[in-house]
């Protein structure tokens, strides 16, 4: 009795806002066929506002505290690899359920991503070059901005122009807030940004994120190699199928009409190709006899 006392105030002194999400995250977990994991902390609100208008009938985005989380799903035992799911409740993360396929997902989400400006302290995941030309910017004290991120420059026609083409920062360097600034004045926008997906459950299996990752343009050459591959078997061994029916057709037509001008066989389709094929023959044998001394007369 004590002990069920004891948790019984433990629950009462459970925050309202916790206790709720606790609630929901285990409806939402045997609600939805695919359950996803991201980690938002270098997301920001407005991103995440924008993927949730864009497909809230889809998807179901919940910020979660990582506690909550942990505590709400071991009390579900029908879904598998929700415990592999717990090992990554790391920083500030978000979870996503949804019935779309966690291939479909990370794609979608992939082709949402927008990009931003820098802010100091940020990372680039490409080059960031600054192309020749005018800036469109007055000459002042952002001159020295210029020649700080070692941008050679020129005035012409009251404006600023970088003189060829420069590359301010390599992919994985940290921006300085400087460099951010200057970024900002010629609206260059590196930060790749959007939610990916960390890791996902669909019919009880565990997907990391290096699974989820599928390269359609490698996938889709794959597939049409296999499928001509398939073909060319197919053809040869005479199956028929749909595809197979007008090589298969325009195969025994062409081996018939080589078998007739074997055969010399005439009629109104075949006197043509017999002509030639014994055109043919007879070069040969013209050559043969030219070259053993013997001239037509």
């Amino acid at each position: 009795m004590t002990v069920d006392v004891t948790i019984s105030r433990r629950q009462k002194n459970y925050p309202k806002k916790k206790r709720i999400m606790y609630k929901n995250l285990q409806d939402l977990v045997k609600s939805y066929n695919v359950i996803a994991l991201s980690k938002i902390t270098k997301v920001r609100a407005t991103q995440l506002m924008t993927i949730r208008r864009k497909f809230r009938s889809d998807i179901k985005i919940l910020v979660i505290k990582n506690k909550v989380a942990e505590r709400a799903f071991e009390k579900v035992t029908n879904v598998q690899g929700l415990g592999n799911m717990i090992k990554g409740l790391e920083g500030q993360c978000a979870l996503m359920f949804t019935n779309i396929s966690p291939f479909k997902l990370n794609l979608v989400l992939n082709k949402n991503k927008v990009f931003l400006s820098a802010k100091g302290g940020d990372i680039v995941t490409k080059d960031v070059m600054i192309p020749a030309g005018n800036t469109g910017i007055t000459p002042g004290p952002v001159l020295s901005e210029f020649k700080e991120a070692n941008v050679p420059t020129k005035i012409e026609q009251g404006n600023i122009w970088v003189s060829r083409d420069t590359i301010i920062a390599k992919s994985g360097t940290v921006i300085s807030q400087k460099l951010a600034s200057l970024m900002s004045k010629l609206n260059i926008k590196p930060i790749e940004a959007g939610i990916s997906i960390h890791s996902a459950i669909a019919e009880n299996m565990f997907f990391s994120e290096s699974d989820l990752k599928v390269d359609l343009e490698e996938y889709r050459d794959k597939l049409l190699n296999h499928f001509l591959l398939a073909l060319n078997v197919s053809i040869e061994v005479g199956y028929t199928t749909t595809e197979t029916v007008k090589p298969l057709i325009a195969r025994a037509q062409s081996n018939l009409m080589a078998l007739v001008a074997q055969l010399e066989y005439l009629s109104d389709d075949t006197t043509g190709l017999v002509l030639t094929a014994a055109q043919g023959r007879a070069r040969i044998i013209a050559d043969i006899a030219a070259k053993k001394g013997y001239v037509a007369q």
